[in-house]
């Protein structure tokens, strides 16, 4: 991060888009984990996708937006970057996303009138009917889903995975901290780090699959230049 900011870029480097990008190389690399099941079926998605809450305004009365992010097998750490840049920029302007736009408008109906069209949705949403452009730009959609809990000075925690949508997996970052690592002599000493919660639907793979993911999550995290190559460039680990 401090190599790539010593350029300066007109949009700095941070960790979180180096966990989005490890994140979404990894999904890349193992498609089991790209997986989601809907009416009793297992599905391959068709590209690998993210998406994650951008706060409008650090302020209590300040609103947030949905951020979703398309990836191709040619993406990495830098097009990654510009791709968030250009998503919490359209998020922080004036435009109002599609989803959030829609939450409002429902929000905005009587009761009985939401609660009848919201079962109507979730009875599309069980047999895969739901309309494109709702699916386009929520969160619940997206491969994986990343709740930056740091960026508002809160620690780790799990999310649940959710009854709607076709999510699979959920990461949830908490607050950079010193942390300390012990060596062969037993002396620690101290690192920053971050912790990472994850969340996975156990049906889409069994736990060796899921044993090597994180692996693989983990190797890229701590050898970061491995995210300047493309998602689709395997990796030894």
């Amino acid at each position: 991060i401090e190599k790539r900011n010593s350029e300066n870029p007109a949009y700095k480097y941070n960790m979180f888009q180096m966990i989005v990008c490890a994140a979404t190389k990894t999904l890349t690399l193992r498609p089991k984990m790209n997986r989601f099941i809907a009416h009793r079926n297992v599905y391959q998605r068709n590209e690998v996708s993210a998406s994650f809450v951008v706060k409008k305004e650090f302020a209590d009365n300040g609103g947030e937006a949905l951020a979703f992010l398309h990836t191709v097998p040619e993406d990495n750490i830098n097009s990654i970057h510009d791709k968030i840049y250009e998503q919490i920029s359209f998020c922080r302007g004036d435009s109002v996303d599609s989803s959030t736009d829609n939450m409002d408008i429902l929000n905005s109906m009587p009761r009985i009138v939401s609660r009848t069209l919201v079962d109507g949705i979730r009875f599309l949403d069980v047999h895969g009917w739901v309309p494109q452009p709702l699916i386009d730009t929520d969160p619940y959609y997206s491969s994986v889903v990343l709740s930056n809990l740091g960026s508002i000075g809160l620690k780790m925690g799990y999310h649940h995975l959710t009854n709607w949508g076709t999510n699979s997996v959920f990461i949830a970052v908490g607050e950079k901290k010193m942390s300390p690592e012990f060596d062969a002599g037993g002396k620690a000493v101290m690192h920053p780090t971050v912790d990472l919660g994850l969340t996975i639907d156990e049906r889409i793979a069994d736990g060796y699959y899921y044993s090597k993911t994180v692996r693989l999550l983990k190797t890229l995290l701590e050898n970061p230049q491995l995210l300047e190559t493309r998602l689709d460039e395997k990796v030894d680990c």
